[in-house]
This record gives structure tokens, C-alpha cells and sequence, in this order.
């Protein structure tokens, strides 16, 4: 049995680092690429002798990145921060309250969930040309917040009920605090865990979002840093070394996200997805 159990934990080890590989390999090519000068056609698996740093800031420039991540900026952040306040707030009540009500809200946001957001994009598109919101920051925010709020009410909704004890609530009622006080007070700081999921999962996808916001940021002062990196990418197809540069600094931000929020994030999703 002993001789099994090594075995397999042997086997789990090669897997893991086999899928490790899987990942980095892609990551330490296109470092690579991007070190290396220009005119330089050597192999992309050999680390340049000579690194050079300027394709960054040659990148930067010439890929217009700087506007494009204030506005990428901007539409994550704002996003973030209303997928937050209001499904932490949306999902308390579906949490506690088991109320016949509650339950069609909560399972209405479970069934759009496994609906694809681009099937919208038409009468969206002209409902939005309608209104007169096309290159604006509000429309990109109120967008995102739509597409992501199901996820996020369904994450904070089982976190609060497979994680935080109702005699938190119940001893807090007791002191005379109000609804509200007590979410703010004693149930929102314990969200730590499912609002780094929160954060992970949709600041990804918002930051790389590429269909919607070709179609609603069509202005060249709104794009964003996924629409500004396909449009270099198309012009510098022979300048692999700026190509991957630009790619580097564009994931810059997420990644750091990530690394900061990491210790949280399993523990939140795994929460989060437990079936109230």
C-alpha cells in the first residue's frame, strides 16, 4: 500500500510539472521575443545574450498604450467596484431570506448565467446606437456590470451561506443594528475570500474584453488595450520582438492582480460554488 501511495503521489508530481510546463513555456517565448533586437531571426527558444529593454517603451509608444490603459483602466476599476457593492448586497438577502421570491430571482440569475452575453449584442448594439451612449465609459461599465452581475450574485450568495454563521448576524440584531449595519459591519468584511474571486474573474475578462468594446468604443480615444494591441498587432507583423512586448505589458496588470489576490481566490470559489 505504502509502494502504491508512492507511486501515485510520484505521478501526481510529473503531471504537475508536465501542466506547469504547459504554461510557461508560452510565457517564456514570447520573453524571449521581446527581449531581443531588432533583426535578431535567432531560435525563440534561446535567451538573447544582449536584452533589450527598449521594445517596451518603443511598444508603449507606438501601440498608443498609455490612453488605451486609462480607458481599460477605468472601465475594469468602475465595473469591479459596482459588481461589488451591489451583488454583495443583492445576494445577502437571497442568502438568508428563503423567501419563494428570492428563490425565482436567485435561480432567474443562475439560468442567465449559461446564456453566451454575445447573443445580445445585436439589439444591444442598436439600443445603445439609440440612446446616444456609443463611445462612452458609461455604456462599457453598464455592460460589463450586466454580464457579470449572475456570476457574482451566485458566488457571494453561496459563500454567505456555506461560511458565515447567522449568530454573527442574530448577536448583532440584538445590539440594535439595522439590516444594512449589519452587512456592512459584520458580514462584509468577512466576503475577504468570494471578493478576490469576484475581482480575479471579471477583472480578466473586462481587461481582455475584445467583442463588445470594438463595437461600442469605436472611437480611437476610447479604445481599449485589447482593441489598440489587435490594431498594432496587424501593423507589425514583421516586428515580432514589439508584438510581444506590447502583449507582456498589456497582461502586466492582471497578472500582479492575481499574485496579490491568490491566497484568497480558491478559498472563495470554492465556497462560492457550494449549492445553497
Amino acid at each position: 500500500m505504502e509502494y502504491l501511495n508512492k507511486k501515485k503521489k510520484h505521478l501526481l508530481t510529473g503531471v504537475s510539472i508536465l501542466v506547469l510546463l504547459f504554461h510557461i513555456i508560452p510565457f517564456y517565448i514570447m520573453a524571449t521575443t521581446a527581449l531581443k533586437a531588432k533583426g535578431d531571426f535567432s531560435s525563440k527558444w534561446v535567451f538573447p545574450k544582449e536584452l533589450n529593454f527598449q521594445n517596451f517603451s518603443e511598444a508603449w509608444q507606438t501601440a498608443n498604450l498609455g490612453p488605451s490603459f486609462i480607458n481599460t483602466l477605468i472601465i475594469t476599476g468602475c465595473s469591479a467596484v459596482l459588481l461589488i457593492f451591489f451583488g454583495s448586497m443583492a445576494a445577502y438577502p437571497m442568502a438568508r431570506r428563503k423567501t419563494t421570491l428570492n428563490k425565482i430571482f436567485y435561480f432567474v440569475f443562475i439560468a442567465i448565467m449559461i446564456i453566451p452575453p454575445l447573443t445580445a449584442l445585436v439589439p444591444l448594439y442598436k439600443m445603445v446606437v439609440n440612446i446616444g451612449m456609443m463611445n462612452t465609459y458609461e455604456v462599457a461599465i453598464l455592460n460589463n456590470v450586466a454580464a457579470f452581475m449572475p456570476l457574482t450574485i451566485f458566488l457571494y450568495a453561496g459563500f454567505i451561506r456555506s461560511t458565515i454563521p447567522k449568530e454573527l448576524e442574530e448577536a448583532a440584531k440584538i445590539d440594535g443594528a439595522s439590516t444594512l449595519g449589519t452587512f456592512f459591519r459584520i458580514v462584509f468584511p468577512l466576503l475577504k475570500p468570494v471578493t478576490a474571486s469576484v475581482l480575479i474573474i471579471a477583472c480578466v475578462f473586462i481587461w481582455n474584453d475584445y467583442q463588445f468594446a470594438i463595437f461600442f468604443l469605436q472611437d480611437k480615444s476610447m479604445h481599449t488595450v485589447t482593441v489598440s494591441l489587435a490594431s498594432f498587432f496587424g501593423q507589425n507583423q514583421n516586428h515580432l520582438n514589439l508584438v510581444a512586448a506590447a502583449a507582456i505589458l498589456a497582461m502586466l496588470p492582471m497578472t500582479i492582480l492575481f499574485l496579490f489576490l491568490q491566497k484568497y481566490f480558491i478559498a472563495g470559489l470554492s465556497s462560492g460554488s457550494v449549492k445553497g
